[in-house]
């Protein structure tokens, strides 16, 4: 029962970034990638607990990771395209942003997939195109903050946050409940 839960858990939300995916890739091939491999988790997540378990889950988490990055980075290279104000090297994959002033930039098209943001202060800025898959928003300012258009965004990222009902958020996430008195 353990395994299965844990392979459950690890397909659905390969679903909910592939959804994303689908959406904001403006490649049609891609685009077609993405449903076949959400029809595949879907059937498996559908099916008997034999099929589900015997799930090589590795190997289409894989497919999935490859996926979202050449979403990525076909979505981030058209905002880099509009020339985005990014500050120095340190905005990358996996960067210790930790506590770091980033108020009022303009981010776009930044990959900070994984990046530690623990109570950097992102007020006022712009995040369009930002790849934020895993980043660590536990008590990031965000009270003002562009988030409508970043990629690959959660509601426990949001959670983990503080912000405002100025914040801007994709259409699928909602406002959490602890923002509504800022």
């Amino acid at each position: 029962m353990f395994a299965a839960f844990k392979a459950a858990r690890q397909l659905h939300e390969m679903l909910w970034y592939l959804a994303e995916a689908q959406t904001r890739t403006f490649d049609p091939d891609a685009s077609h990638r993405a449903v076949q491999l959400r029809i595949t988790i879907e059937q498996a997540v559908g099916g008997e607990l034999p099929e589900l378990l015997a799930l090589d889950v590795q190997d289409l988490h894989s497919k999935v990771r490859s996926m979202l990055m050449d979403v990525s980075e076909e979505v981030r290279a058209s905002y880099f395209a509009a020339g985005g104000d990014h500050l120095d090297s340190t905005l990358k994959p996996g960067a210790d942003l930790m506590g770091k002033n980033l108020r009022s930039h303009r981010l776009c098209g930044a990959d900070l997939r994984g990046a530690d943001l623990i109570a950097a202060d992102l007020r006022d800025s712009d995040l369009s195109g930002v790849d934020l898959l895993g980043a660590d928003f536990r008590d990031a300012r965000l009270e003002g903050a562009d988030l409508s258009k970043a990629l690959y965004v959660t509601q426990l990222q949001l959670n983990a946050a503080r912000g405002s009902r100025a914040t801007l958020l994709p259409s699928d996430l909602q406002l959490p409940s602890h923002w509504h008195n800022r």
